[in-house]
């Protein structure tokens, strides 16, 4: 009952007490309206059902007595969504599921790629709690919706971190950036744009890629065909392949490119070829539609994980980059990303910009706001910055050692096959070419977890559990040819 009161309160009905409160002559006078009548017999109608007799945990009086739900199992069976089956959990993210699950104090999580301290603990960066802080200092700071296209100040300077301070596409204005819901909705607002205003829907994507970009771009209402990445004869790049299949790709097509540490093999091109790739694309008019999910986090410097995206604008073409701070600057669950556009003129860039609105409007509306702030109180200080700098490269030599270390350790053990590909691929993940078989193997015996196609996170990695990974590597490849 006091739950059906405070819901009339709610509405702006007063507190009735009894039936009294709505009925009585003084409370219902000769001039009220036709619409007073109508709310209160709506008000009586509440207080005089009937409810269920039924006794709950706390009640002592069978005569208590409490309204039915309309979850309860006398609703269940008529529901609108009983024809729906259970999901399958997220092929990356299933795999946290199950460690979560497993008591096992030895077991391992290689499954999600977010960095881990030596201590196989998350980190925040010294420097966005200095940045939090300072945000938190600001008084003034407001609470009140950003732009459609986001923070205008994050926007520019993210688009300065991958293109350049010196960029001629944005120190003419060629550039339109918005800031987008990290990775992922960059790379979303991107698909749609494209699919409602480019004139040729299909993107090719690596094989392999990540596992969500499919989903992303044929959702966005694209049509996602691959091309050859990845060569597992030498657990590096297949170059020829992607030479053959981009060249085969039909004029005009989009080609998604991971700009560093490709994930999930961690083989990336030599500058040499990234050239070469250029120079195939350009010639074909196939549109470069870059992922930066890295940037600073696979070789240490911001410089050179972006040179293969300034390398395609600094040829005046046109091209599309998503960027995510997800990684470099550890905010995960801030998400915090930005969409790039570079034009061939500024006019053009105004127009696209007005497009990405309409896309971005009816989507998320405008993207939060303390995320971006904290990447711009960064960016903006030069000495935030440096210390950012410093913190970005002690993250990714971390997982440069572990690489080594993982590589002593198989070799210390004699396991069979080759293991230089573990320090010859870079970023977050490694590709150790154990099949589906082995990679069960290990969580049934180990308690390691990691994905089906034997995709593990270096970053989940510690000194201490480099041995535990290396004795169920040898284990896997010797039960298990």
């Amino acid at each position: 009952m006091r739950q059906q009161v405070t819901s009339l309160e709610a509405h702006g009905f007063d507190s009735p007490t009894t039936e009294s409160a709505f009925s009585s002559s003084s409370s219902i006078s000769s001039s009220s309206s036709a619409s007073d009548r109508r709310l209160k017999a709506l008000a009586r109608h509440f207080v005089d059902s009937s409810p269920v007799p039924v006794m709950d945990s706390h009640s002592q009086n069978p005569n208590d007595t409490v309204s039915p739900s309309p979850t309860s199992s006398a609703f269940h069976a008529d529901s609108v969504f009983a024809h729906l089956v259970r999901a399958p959990e997220d092929p990356i993210l299933g795999v946290t599921v199950a460690y979560n699950k497993d008591p096992s104090p030895i077991k391992l999580n290689l499954g999600v790629g977010a960095y881990r301290t030596e201590e196989g603990k998350p980190l925040v960066l010294n420097v966005v709690r200095q940045a939090e802080q300072q945000l938190v200092n600001d008084r003034s700071r407001v609470k009140e919706y950003l732009p459609i296209v986001g923070l205008a100040e994050y926007n520019k300077l993210s688009a300065k971190l991958i293109l350049g301070a010196d960029s001629p596409a944005i120190q003419e204005n060629r550039v339109t950036t918005v800031q987008c819901l990290s990775g992922t909705g960059s790379l979303r607002v991107g698909g749609e744009f494209l699919a409602r205003h480019y004139h040729q829907l299909t993107i090719y994507i690596p094989l392999p890629t990540w596992g969500n970009h499919p989903k992303i771009f044929t959702l966005a209402g694209l049509s996602v065909k691959t091309y050859r990445y990845y060569d597992p004869a030498t657990r590096g790049l297949d170059f020829q392949g992607l030479l053959e299949d981009l060249g085969s790709a039909p004029s005009g097509a989009i080609v998604l490119l991971h700009a560093c540490a490709h994930n999930p093999t961690g083989v990336d091109p030599t500058i040499q070829q990234w050239e070469q790739i250029r120079q195939l694309m350009r010639s074909k008019a196939l549109l470069p539609f870059f992922d930066s999910a890295y940037q600073g986090f696979a070789s240490g410097s911001l410089d050179a994980d972006a040179q293969p995206v300034r390398m395609f604008v600094a040829d005046g073409g046109e091209c599309l980059v998503a960027q995510s701070y997800a990684k470099n600057m550890g905010l995960y669950g801030e998400r915090v990303g930005a969409l790039s556009i570079v034009c061939k003129s500024a006019d053009v860039a105004s127009r696209v910009e007005s497009q990405l609105k309409l896309v971005i409007r009816p989507m998320y509306s405008s993207p939060p706001i303390h995320g971006a702030s904290i990447v711009a109180t960064i960016l903006k200080d030069r000495n935030l910055y440096t210390e950012w700098t410093i913190e970005l490269k002690a993250m990714a030599d971390r997982i440069i050692s572990m690489r080594q270390q993982l590589f002593d350790a198989l070799r210390a053990r004699g396991t069979p096959g080759d293991w230089s590909h573990i320090i010859k691929q870079i970023g977050m993940f490694t590709f150790t070419g154990l099949n589906s078989e082995q990679v069960a193997f290990m969580t049934r015996e180990y308690h390691i977890y990691m994905t089906s196609d034997g995709r593990i996170s270096m970053a989940g990695l510690s000194s201490r559990t480099v041995p535990h990974l290396a004795d169920a590597i040898h284990a896997a490849v010797t039960s298990f040819a």
